[in-house]
């Protein structure tokens, strides 16, 4: 799975020096200008920064969702900066779990199904993974909802799905990308009540946000400028 890092001491994230250059036509975007930083297990981070700053790209390489253009990138001591599609994939499926701001469920399948779906990808039985998706619906309060379908369900509801369907496969590290920016306050509220018990659990949460107060509810904040960490604050509460 690629080279190894010596080092691990609870480290279960680490960028070194990570370019992200787009081509736009004839010009060169940095979206990323050489990032050193490391997240540990049980952190809670937010990601904050105007428009451009790199906090999007940030989180896309996060998630190998992009390669770095150079430098490199470890998850638990694996570094996938090199390795190729087959196995980001595979990277994806077993570290990170996915929570999006539009939520990003299939409007067709029921909410077990979609909290299933991680499990189908990585070849589970259908009586295991429909136990795992009972088990899941319960930990966000929607056991009562698993046979409706998305556009059955409130906003709030259908982010909560979007979280079980996360921690469906037992992450490691959970990748959130605005995820109350299309909820109203006081639903956005409960879903920040619960990534923080999901944190409290264990989980390393690092999430993407341009609001200030909702930053506040992790425990450090990040801030992004022109590609750059501009710096990192611990946040009391």
């Amino acid at each position: 799975m690629g080279q190894e890092s010596k080092q691990n001491n609870g480290e279960v994230i680490r960028l070194e020096d990570v370019h992200k250059i787009y081509q736009m036509g004839e010009q060169q975007v940095n979206a990323l200008a050489g990032v050193n930083v490391s997240f540990f297990q049980g952190d809670f981070w937010s990601i904050m920064g105007p428009s451009g700053s790199g906090k999007s790209t940030m989180l896309n390489v996060l998630g190998c969702l992009d390669r770095v253009t150079s430098g490199k990138y470890f998850i638990q001591g694996n570094d996938v900066s090199t390795i190729n599609d087959d196995e980001l994939s595979e990277i994806r499926l077993k570290y990170l779990g996915f929570i999006f701001q539009s939520f990003n469920l299939i409007p067709q399948l029921t909410v077990q199904r979609n909290i299933e779906l991680p499990l189908y990808y990585l070849g589970w039985e259908a009586d295991k993974s429909a136990a795992r998706a009972v088990e899941l619906a319960e930990k966000v309060d929607l056991a009562d909802r698993l046979n409706h379908k998305p556009t059955e369900l409130s906003g709030g509801q259908m982010q909560r799905v979007a979280i079980a369907r996360a921690l469906s496969n037992d992450p490691e590290i959970l990748l959130a990308d605005e995820p109350t920016g299309n909820l109203d306050t006081a639903t956005g509220q409960q879903i920040l009540k619960l990534l923080m018990d999901l944190n409290e659990q264990g989980k390393t949460i690092i999430m993407v946000t341009h609001e200030p107060e909702v930053s506040t509810h992790a425990k450090k904040t990040l801030h992004m400028r022109d590609g750059l960490i501009e710096s990192i604050e611990e946040n009391h509460k």
